[in-house]
């Protein structure tokens, strides 16, 4: 699922959760989500009716709204999963996604075109988008999206933003969707994976049914849905961005989305590669160990679809190796592993302590935290890239 659960990843660190990801919340119960739910949903019912959903609606979906206590439990334990980018990559454009990929793109060639036609998007980041929210369609969910969403809705901290996305899914219901329409664990529908309100305000109706039917077999409305979403957050010619080879006295200050330059400034500072004619910025994920890439504006429009990193990357990469592109060249630095979140707060910690304020300590690898791991690693006479390495912890005190 895409950007649609506002999910708040940790853009720059070395853990990144798997999409779909969302936060944890605070234990509860299995009893708590059975004994409250329907008390909870008493209350739902007249705040439904005021926001239009109809007596008739209600009664048809109400069956539907069971509480589900794997929904909480996936919920919970999603920050403790991460993998370094690398890790994700490996299974993100794996060859057999690519292969599958391209094949999927000469079946479903005709639409693809007329969808370009109509927004302008090109069909490979489309098709990429649909690999990696579904696998081409082979995982649209298989919860009941009112029952998963009432449980989120009652029982998490981010309950009235679940509630805002369990009325949508009811006016879907309302508008002729199934009320026992399959999702996400976390809500999100169809081929590439949209969120109730966005199927709303953002889907499209391709082929003219009458419906946006997201999770239909048939991915044509969920494929042009998808390239409407990315040409109103912004898509326009030329492509995400490209991979690069630095110098080795880049100035590790002017790498991330806040710098932008033309790419002839960059090359003039030694960057080398295919560069991309665009206001670029350089992003360089696993530090002066990895793979670096100069992303444009489109950068950007797949972000509005999911804010992590790793994720506009996946999607950019495996986009480009559909239209024959070769793997990404440089290597990884395979030999580390990813900072756990009790690590990453550790991390925080400790260079707080040692006169390099990150700010607080919230286990999220922001522009502060990149900031004070680049001055703490100047300090060390260390590449001061602002990666977050399970190397600096033995030298913070």
């Amino acid at each position: 699922m895409g950007r649609f659960l506002l999910l708040l990843l940790a853009l720059a660190a070395p853990a990144l959760a798997d999409p779909p990801a969302h936060r944890g919340y605070s234990p509860l119960s299995e009893s708590w989500i059975m004994a409250d739910l329907p008390t909870w949903l008493d209350a739902f019912h007249t705040r439904a009716l005021a926001a239009g959903i109809t007596q008739a609606t209600w009664t048809r979906a109400r069956p539907q709204m069971v509480a589900r206590d794997d929904v909480l439990e996936r919920d919970r334990n999603q920050a403790e999963f991460s993998r370094t980018i690398w890790d994700y990559l490996d299974r993100a454009v794996s060859e057999d996604r690519v292969t599958r990929g391209q094949k999927a793109m000469q079946d479903h060639a005709d639409v693809l075109g007329r969808i370009e036609a109509a927004y302008g998007v090109d069909p490979a980041v489309v098709v990429a988008i649909w690999g990696l929210e579904s696998d081409y369609g082979a995982n649209r969910g298989d919860v009941p999206v009112l029952a998963g969403l009432a449980t989120l809705a009652s029982s998490t901290r981010r309950g009235a933003y679940f509630e805002s996305e369990l009325i949508a899914a009811l006016r879907l219901v309302q508008n002729g969707a199934p009320a026992d329409l399959k999702a996400s664990w976390a809500g999100a529908l169809g081929h590439t994976q949209f969120m109730p309100s966005n199927v709303l305000t953002l889907a499209v109706d391709f082929d003219g049914d009458g419906q946006k039917a997201l999770w239909a077999d048939d991915p044509g409305d969920a494929l042009a849905s998808t390239a409407a979403f990315l040409a109103h957050w912004g898509w326009g010619k030329g492509p995400w961005g490209v991979e690069v080879t630095l110098p080795a006295n880049i100035d590790w200050s002017l790498v991330g989305e806040r710098v932008k330059k033309p790419a002839v400034e960059w090359a003039g500072l030694g960057v080398k590669g295919d560069l991309p004619d665009c206001q670029a910025s350089l992003l360089a994920p696993a530090g002066h160990r990895g793979a670096a890439f100069l992303i444009c504006p489109n950068f950007h429009a797949i972000e509005s679809y999911n804010p992590a990193d790793a994720y506009v990357i996946a999607v950019g990469h495996l986009s480009d190796r559909l239209k024959g592109a070769p793997p990404i060249r440089a290597e990884w630095p395979r030999d580390l592993r990813a900072l756990t979140l009790a690590e990453r707060i550790q991390l925080q910690q400790g260079l707080t302590r040692a006169g390099f304020d990150t700010k607080g300590a919230d286990g999220k690898i922001g522009p502060n935290t990149q900031a004070a791991i680049r001055a703490f690693q100047r300090a060390q006479g260390l590449p001061p890239d602002g990666y977050a390495s399970p190397d600096l912890l033995p030298l913070l005190p």
